[in-house]
């Protein structure tokens, strides 16, 4: 299981948000590109970057910071938020992005993700977050009547690198991820769950290690790290001596 930092990048700059509320922001950094860097200097071995204000517009927005951001690290990153289009995820590719993360376009139109995997194999990364179990859409706006389970059962063997599935409610809120419901999600699917949402404490990783087995292969990490009450290399050595 690995650890992966989040850079969620609004209006230009890194922040976290509360429960993906865009009204509840938290700024860590006017620049986006040194927070990745140095946690790619740090020792991450994938980067998770999510254009905020490309979610709620349906279309990227930050693509130029998210540019210098590939450009500037060696570290893999994966880039989601407004990705709703083939030539969207060839600029992304093009640009040196390792993997898209879809979120919305799965539930909408789940035969264009099927068609992406087939286009880009091993580069499409299926998104799902949930409240109370229910797949929310649309930068988290819109709660629909699917479950993540069921969503997540329609992309079996369709070539889904993985799927980033987040408990929203725990979100930015540093409660602890929804351990039952990642590991419940990783046991119904043969595809890799990375789980997200809520991680604080080096303890919530240990709990997330103690359940990998069942199919989470990482786990996006974002205020904890920011506030610093998770470092990321004990959490990366942590990983590393359950090998």
């Amino acid at each position: 299981m690995i650890i992966i930092p989040a850079v969620d990048i609004k209006n230009g700059k890194c922040v976290r948000l509360k429960q993906g509320r865009m009204n509840e922001e938290t700024i860590f950094s006017s620049n986006p590109v040194e927070m990745a860097q140095k946690w790619a200097a740090t020792g991450a071995e994938l980067i998770h970057v999510v254009d905020l204000n490309g979610a709620i517009q349906k279309q990227p927005q930050n693509t130029e910071t998210i540019r210098q951001i590939v450009s500037s690290i060696n570290t893999p990153v994966q880039v989601g938020g407004g990705i709703r289009t083939l030539s969207t995820i060839e600029m992304y590719l093009d640009m040196g992005v390792d993997r898209v993360v879809l979120g919305t376009e799965a539930i909408r139109h789940p035969e264009k993700v099927v068609e992406f995997c087939s286009k880009f194999p091993g580069k499409i990364v299926v998104g799902i977050d949930a409240k109370k179990g229910m797949v929310a859409v649309e930068g988290w706006t819109e709660t629909t009547s699917v479950t993540a389970i069921d969503l997540a059962k329609q992309f079996e063997n369709t070539g889904v690198a993985a799927i980033n599935f987040t408990d929203i409610h725990r979100d930015g809120m540093q409660t602890g991820p929804n351990i039952q419901a990642t590991q419940a999600l990783a046991e119904a699917v043969s595809i890799p769950v990375v789980a997200s949402g809520g991680v604080s404490t080096i303890k919530d990783i240990e709990n997330l290690l103690s359940v990998a087995s069942s199919g989470i292969v990482g786990v996006i990490c974002g205020r904890a790290l920011y506030e610093g009450t998770l470092n990321l290399s004990t959490a990366i050595a942590l990983t590393k001596k359950t090998i």
